[in-house]
């Protein structure tokens, strides 16, 4: 059963200030809108505090589930909610350890709480022991709204334990800072990984609690398991909001600009360059040794959050992004520009490329184009059809205006 929630007049108000910008989006023509006083779905306490009276609470959630100036664990234990778990997502419950590191369970020692890892090496889901400690489960997370950052997987993961073993999940809604557009290919599930778990594209445009709506309607679960399903949905937001995060949602996301390029940049995971991991810079400029012709470079170091990055204490040439524009990259989207420009310049042939490069892409026909010499252009052509028959397919779900 899903449920959908009014608006209360007497939520917990704090404000997020939403940054907007003064241009047209060029990807779906909508204008931009100013929405200064978005509020998340956590801090509609009235709406969520009723459903966990009597019951034993679990949550998952990180360094990102803020009520304001509070964090959701320590607002909880406040009221006297009966919290009796922790679940942490990849990078763990204060969001420091390395993309894919082991992650032990622990305690939270601020309150006492019992964390239960899910990024643990294993399966990604939670063991039936953990899963009889609690009735309900309350979801936090802080996305940004690509097919391969992991937190929408582990949603999916835990929808899916929550619908074996008969437990409520509640989904506290929180902005997409790529919610604006849809861009780039569905994926083949012939390449589901932890990196793409459902067939949905590169660039969604949905916030988590639509997806988690989405996952149930599309009966996306196994077996078309349905989880019984409560999302408490963001107040002032629409799809064409510009969201700033107030908080990093993981080591290597340091700011907007790095958040706005990660949808291009992080195709760089899949090929033997380096894109900035241990660097200040992150996700904002890309390199290799043998790049040629480039002024800029940059060296790779162990850094927390970036322990042993690609091309470790190896001098790197190659571009700097940091100086784009923000309207330059909504205006260009999932854009395979960066990676050409890579390609062409070290003249490796597939080389080039690891076996991980079709996992982040989700498609076969990407890297043979490339390899064919085709132009950024004429790749992006493949997917319109996908951009527009997933924006039908979703529309039903859809919490927010475009």
């Amino acid at each position: 059963m899903i449920r959908y929630t009014l608006v209360s007049l007497l939520c917990l108000v704090f404000v997020f200030i939403s940054q907007a910008q003064s241009c047209g989006d060029q990807n779906n023509n909508s204008p931009i809108s100013y929405n200064p006083t978005i509020m998340m779905g956590a801090e509609a306490t009235t709406e969520y505090f009723p459903l966990l009276k009597g019951k034993r609470v679990a949550v998952m959630t990180n360094q990102t589930g803020m009520v304001g100036s509070e964090h959701l664990v320590d607002l909880l234990k406040r009221n006297d909610i009966n919290l009796v778990g922790i679940f942490s997502p990849e990078h763990g419950f204060r969001g420091t350890a390395d993309a894919g590191e082991h992650v032990a369970s622990s305690v939270d020692t601020k309150t006492g709480t019992p964390i239960w890892s899910l990024y643990d090496g294993k399966s990604g889901k939670p063991s039936n022991a953990n899963m009889q400690q609690f009735d309900v489960l309350l979801f936090d997370l802080q996305d940004v709204g690509l097919r391969f950052y992991t937190y929408y997987a582990s949603m999916a993961r835990l929808m899916d334990a929550c619908a074996e073993h008969g437990k409520e999940m509640i989904v506290l809604d929180r902005p997409n800072p790529n919610g604006f557009y849809v861009d780039g290919p569905i994926l083949d599930m012939k390449h589901k990984s932890g990196v793409g778990w459902l067939p949905i594209p590169v660039v969604h445009g949905m916030t988590l609690g639509e997806l988690a709506l989405m996952i149930n309607g599309e009966k996306w679960l196994p077996q078309a398991r349905k989880c019984q399903l409560t999302v408490i949905p963001c107040k002032n937001y629409t799809h064409s909001s510009r969201y700033e995060l107030p908080i990093a949602p993981s080591p290597n996301l340091p700011n907007i600009h790095s958040i706005y390029l990660y949808p291009s940049t992080c195709l760089f995971e899949g090929t033997v360059m380096s894109l900035g991991r241990g660097t200040s810079f992150p996700f904002e400029v890309y390199g290799h040794p043998k790049y040629k012709g480039a002024d800029f470079s940059f060296t790779p170091r162990s850094l927390p959050g970036a322990k042993n990055p690609p091309l470790l204490n190896q001098k790197c040439y190659g571009v700097d992004l940091r100086n784009i524009s923000n309207e330059y990259i909504w205006e260009n989207g999932f854009d395979l520009s960066y990676i050409i420009d890579a390609y062409n310049n070290l003249k490796m042939g597939n080389a080039f490329f690891t076996s991980f490069f079709e996992k982040l892409v989700g498609v076969d026909y990407i890297r043979k184009m490339i390899v064919e010499g085709k132009s950024n252009e004429e790749i992006r052509k493949m997917w319109q059809n996908d951009v527009e028959r997933f924006k039908k397919q979703r529309e039903p779900y859809l919490l927010y205006k475009e």
